[in-house]
């Protein structure tokens, strides 16, 4: 049984491609605009675009069906990111995509870059994961801090939990295959992923469970001087660390 929030489809077009590139947003303002606008002028083929909203109340989403988005959907239950994540993948599950990108909806990351995405979940991967700390990734003005604890904590403990060399494990610039989202032994869709856990949880688990990984070299990009993010408390970052350390010692695993 899929434990999904409620989510309310406020339109959608008819679908024309094979994959879908998932947006989750709330309140991104400009910032969702511009990464629109860049996705509009890749003229993306075999992709439908679709925003999953956590209850903006800034009106940058007012006129996205005019910006080629195809679907806006609004959560409407309780929960964060991993919330808004479920109601997106249950959704592309129930329209038969084959594979799903997800893409911050905070304009730090390089949509030209989701071709090669498609191109690996047509290979086989059924995970592919953005890294711009591999050969041919970019990193432009990183906060020092976040660099250290990607590499020095996050990356190292879910590479040890999950089997697997992972270099930048906190970007949400990632694809899955429809066999991963919909796989009942991963069991995505439980109440327990509300914010971070989820995309934490996915990269401990899925090597460990025999799919197949890969990284792809990314950009992203933070603003000179602003650092556009959801986490800019101290306790913040200590739920995130709390959370990571129980995806490591296999908290959320199914039992």
């Amino acid at each position: 049984m899929r434990e999904v929030p409620k989510y309310e489809i406020v339109f959608e077009k008819p679908k024309k491609g094979d994959y879908a590139v998932v947006i989750p947003v709330i309140n991104e303002g400009n910032r969702i605009l511009s990464l629109l606008s860049k996705l509009a002028e890749l003229r993306l083929t075999d992709v439908d675009l679709i925003i999953v909203d956590g209850g903006s109340t800034d009106g940058s989403l007012d006129e996205v069906s005019e910006r080629g988005v195809d679907t806006l959907i609004v959560k409407l239950g309780r929960g964060k990111l991993g919330a808004q994540l479920r109601c997106a993948y249950d959704y592309c599950l129930k329209r038969g995509y084959k594979g799903v990108i997800t893409i911050d909806g905070n304009n730090k990351d390089d949509p030209s870059e989701i071709p090669l995405f498609i191109t690996k979940l047509k290979e086989g991967y059924d995970f592919v994961q953005a890294s711009r700390f591999i050969q041919g990734g970019k990193e432009v003005n990183t906060p020092i801090l976040r660099k250290i604890a990607i590499k020095l904590i996050h990356a190292p403990l879910l590479s040890y939990s999950s089997n697997f060399h992972w270099t930048d494990t906190t970007q949400g610039f990632r694809a899955y295959s429809r066999n991963l989202i919909g796989s009942q032994k991963i069991n995505i869709f439980r109440d327990i992923f509300q914010n971070y856990e989820l995309l934490f949880y996915l990269s401990h688990i899925s090597p460990r469970l025999g799919f197949k990984c890969v990284e792809v070299p990314s950009t992203r990009t933070y603003p000179r001087g602003e650092v556009p993010t959801k986490i800019s408390s101290l306790k913040g970052n200590l739920q995130i660390l709390l959370t990571l350390m129980k995806v490591v010692m296999g908290g959320y695993d199914t039992k």
